[in-house]
């Protein structure tokens, strides 16, 4: 949803469709009469919204209000419109501020009963669930909505915190102190603080961590999840948002958690072509965002960010079920698990490689790495599809754009039509046989070069390139499944399968467990995959009838 670009102004009679008295007699049975005075606030940003509204009499007026008080009016809904986003699916807090221009009579679905009706009502579900998704794409795409960000536009610590906003789909506007009079004067209450981060509610955060600032928007709740779910799934890229939609789809209770974002690696892919389905290609980022949508349809219960430190296998024989703790100190149990954690990037053995990364050191390529790198020479290094669908999106933006390899040639680990794509674009240069060895510049200024060396000839190369992408593979996230007893192989993968031998007497897992009973592996961290985003989904999709047959046989044995 974040990278997709709409123009919502063509489609504003998708985004603000105004209801039937058949459409709103239909809605009726899912929520309740309220009524509002003149004045009223039906729900403000920054707090959890109470669901959606369907004004029935009276005027609403929709604005943006930013914790600088900033407010820009967006729309006044009349009868027959509904007002809610893509948050009120979730009941998370609402990102746009309502109140009633005059005496209003609303109905109001709560989330549960939104979900019910999306569901129930199909035609009309999609309607409205195309409308929340729009609402959304036109709030991230005007920036005058969410955390307001304060600091340089290109410094590193606005960058992070770009990029996790974007990749979770949630708008941010991006405030230089040098030309606002008012975040100049906010920064020089803090001092000596690089970025600061004002909330819809106000609240101003120095320099905050990605979770700090998820908890300041309401973004991860605290609650303790103390109910026994049916799936948890540990990762929310490709593999484990497919698991989440097909299994909540059949009525199981599932919660998913990732650290960061949804949408893992793949979420960065500027456009994945050879999925089933888009022939003309789709970015990673609307394909995730899409998933994520539909699985909150289902009623799929979202932890991200939220980062599990330790799984507890121990009653999984006897009682038939696992435990995660997380980092924060919450423990969530689930009668099945599904490790989705996918793998982290690779760091090459690179000198002072530590010191640039966030300052032209990139482990993807998004379109705001892209205008970074505009009209200017950059480097790629790895041979992989993540690393040609980069080159081919760079070289869109980019005067030149260097691919370094260690083999021959790309044939061995890319797909043919990205060797073709590459092969045909003038502006890059593929370096077979070459590897990074310096990176030149100071911490405080970013890189400004680089060298290279000919692994034949033993020849070095100097390149000005500021900004440098890696692409070299990925090491498996399966640090927290240490002694649980889940068998990986020698790499760090999961071994699923014929390959997984667990239990006394020792007995052959079905086709994606693991060695732990009703604890499977799909996508990447899987070992064996094949690392595709297809082929990710495929196993999302696939782990769902072993996850039933799974439950049915603990019903049975109980």
């Amino acid at each position: 949803m974040a990278t997709e670009r709409i123009e919502v102004e063509t489609r504003r009679h998708q985004m603000f469709p105004v209801l039937s008295a058949a459409d709103i007699a239909r809605i009726r049975r899912f929520g309740t009469v309220r009524h509002y005075d003149r004045g009223a606030c039906l729900f403000r940003a920054g707090e959890p919204g109470p669901g959606m509204f369907v004004v029935l009499q009276g005027t609403v007026a929709i604005s943006q209000r930013d914790g600088l008080g900033h407010v820009v009016p967006i729309e006044h809904q009349g009868p027959g419109h509904f007002l809610a986003e893509i948050a009120q699916l979730s009941g998370r807090p609402a990102l746009v501020d309502g109140h009633a221009q005059d005496d209003v009579e609303t109905l109001l679905v709560p989330p549960d009963q939104l979900r019910a009706l999306i569901i129930a009502e199909a035609d009309l579900g999609e309607r409205l669930v195309r409308a929340m998704i729009l609402r959304r794409v036109a709030l991230i795409e005007s920036g005058a909505s969410g955390p307001v960000l304060i600091g340089p536009p290109q410094s590193a610590a606005v960058l992070r915190l770009q990029n996790f906003l974007g990749r979770n789909g949630y708008p941010y506007q991006v405030v230089d102190a040098t030309q606002d009079v008012d975040a100049a004067a906010l920064l020089e209450q803090y001092g000596e603080s690089e970025l600061l981060v004002v909330c819809p509610d106000g609240s101003v955060m120095p320099n905050p961590t990605e979770h700090a600032l998820a908890r300041c928007l309401g973004m991860v709740d605290s609650i303790e999840h103390e109910d026994l779910f049916d799936v948890l799934v540990v990762g929310a890229g490709p593999a484990g948002l497919a698991t989440a939609v097909y299994a909540a789809s059949e009525g199981l209770r599932v919660i998913v958690i990732d650290c960061r974002f949804f949408g893992g690696q793949a979420g960065a892919s500027a456009r994945i072509e050879n999925y089933l389905g888009f022939p003309t290609g789709i970015s990673g980022g609307a394909l995730a965002g899409r998933a994520y949508v539909q699985a909150q349809k289902f009623g799929v219960e979202m932890l991200i960010p939220a980062q599990v430190s330790a799984l507890d296998c121990s009653l999984a024989e006897t009682q038939g079920q696992v435990s995660v703790q997380l980092v924060d100190g919450r423990k969530l149990r689930s009668k099945t698990l599904v490790i989705a954690s996918g793998a982290r990037y690779r760091r090459p053995e690179v000198p002072r490689l530590s010191e640039f990364e966030g300052r032209g050191i990139w482990y993807w390529a998004s379109a705001l790495e892209a205008k970074l790198c505009a009209q200017q020479e950059v480097a790629l290094v790895g041979g992989g599809n993540s690393a040609g669908q980069a080159a081919v999106f760079l070289s869109q933006h980019a005067a030149k754009v260097n691919v370094l390899v260690r083999g021959p040639s790309l044939a061995a680990t890319m797909s043919r039509y990205l060797i073709d794509r590459i092969e045909a674009t003038p502006n890059i240069a593929l370096r077979p046989h070459t590897e990074l060895v310096h990176l030149h510049g100071e911490p405080t200024s970013g890189l400004n070069g680089a060298t290279w060396r000919d692994r034949l000839s033993g020849n070095e190369e100097d390149c000005p390139a500021r900004n440098i992408f890696l692409f070299i593979g990925a090491v498996p996230e399966t640090d927290w499944l240490e002694g649980c007893g889940v068998a990986l192989d020698k790499h760090g993968f999961v071994l699923t399968g014929q390959a997984a031998r667990g239990g006394f007497p020792a007995k052959t897992a079905a086709p994606l467990e693991s060695s732990v009973p009703g604890v499977f592996a799909v996508g990447d961290v899987r070992s064996g995959s094949v690392k595709r985003v297809g082929g990710a989904i495929g196993e999302g999709a696939a782990v769902v009838a072993l996850i039933h047959q799974h439950l049915a046989s603990a019903a049975a044995a109980a």
